[in-house]
């Protein structure tokens, strides 16, 4: 891929997501149907990245939430209340044409980034990711997510 693409940015209804393709349908679907509404509605914050044109290569999506004691990792549940704040990344795509890129680590630092600046004003304990499956729980390992001891695909990092 040769295009420069932008830092992540708030989604926008002139950025074309028409063209996104992430491989899994239910991700791109989202973006294209419930992204926006989400995002206005404050449900939660979509963040894309686009090329010059405003075609969206990447997203993720951040909510408010909170995760049970029992579900927890012992870092995360340490000293907390039940439940525990958390930010949620409820999303997290790439374009299939953005292979070999490192955008989706990209996104996620970003993430991580926002979430971290966040934490320092609001209590949160931790980001809280739902993986899709057993790939995407790797991807968020590698990064140093834990999974949580109930649910092997809820993965969770500590901020504060």
């Amino acid at each position: 891929m040769n295009r420069k693409l932008s830092a992540p940015q708030p989604l926008l209804a002139e950025h074309d997501v028409a063209s996104f393709s992430c491989g899994r349908l239910e991700l791109g679907d989202w973006l294209k149907r419930r992204a926006l509404i989400n995002h206005n509605s404050g449900t939660s914050r979509v963040f894309v990245t686009t090329d010059d044109s405003g075609r969206v290569y990447g997203y993720y999506a951040l909510a408010a939430g909170a995760v049970a004691h029992v579900d927890a990792t012992g870092n995360v549940r340490r000293n907390m209340p039940d439940p525990i704040p958390v930010v949620v990344l409820g999303r997290l795509a790439r374009d299939v044409n953005t292979k070999g890129i490192q955008l989706g680590a990209a996104l996620l630092k970003d993430a991580l980034n926002r979430a971290s600046s966040i934490a320092k004003d609001l209590g949160v304990r931790a980001m809280l990711v739902h993986a899709i499956d057993a790939h995407a729980a790797a991807f968020y390992e590698s990064y140093g997510f834990t999974p949580s001891p109930i649910h092997p695909l809820t993965l969770m990092l500590r901020l504060a």
